[in-house]
This record gives structure tokens, C-alpha cells and sequence, in this order.
């Protein structure tokens, strides 16, 4: 359930509130976080096959 809610946030499919744009600074932010989640897997991702390499 959780993997789902972060790969629909992951995806750039947002629902807009009609009438309303999203602001410059509110679509940087969820950049810089959608960059950031994915840094972090890749992280995981490297400390995992680093264990398993050192077995």
C-alpha cells in the first residue's frame, strides 16, 4: 500500500483543483523530492548488494 501511494507521487500524474495552477515554487518542490525519493532507493538498492556481496 505504501509502494503504491509513493509511485503515484513519483508519477507526474497530479490532480489539479480546477481553477487553481500550481505555483513555480510548489512544482520545485515536489522535483526536488521526487529526486530525493529516488536517490534514496538507489541507495538501499547499492547497501543491499553490497551485504549480499560480502557474503
Amino acid at each position: 500500500m505504501i509502494f503504491k501511494k509513493i509511485m503515484s507521487y513519483l508519477t507526474f500524474k497530479k490532480q489539479v483543483e480546477q481553477g487553481q495552477k500550481a505555483s513555480f515554487n510548489l512544482r520545485a518542490m515536489h522535483g526536488m523530492n521526487r529526486i530525493s525519493i529516488l536517490m534514496f532507493f538507489v541507495a538501499i538498492i547499492v547497501m543491499i548488494f553490497k551485504i549480499i556481496k560480502s557474503f
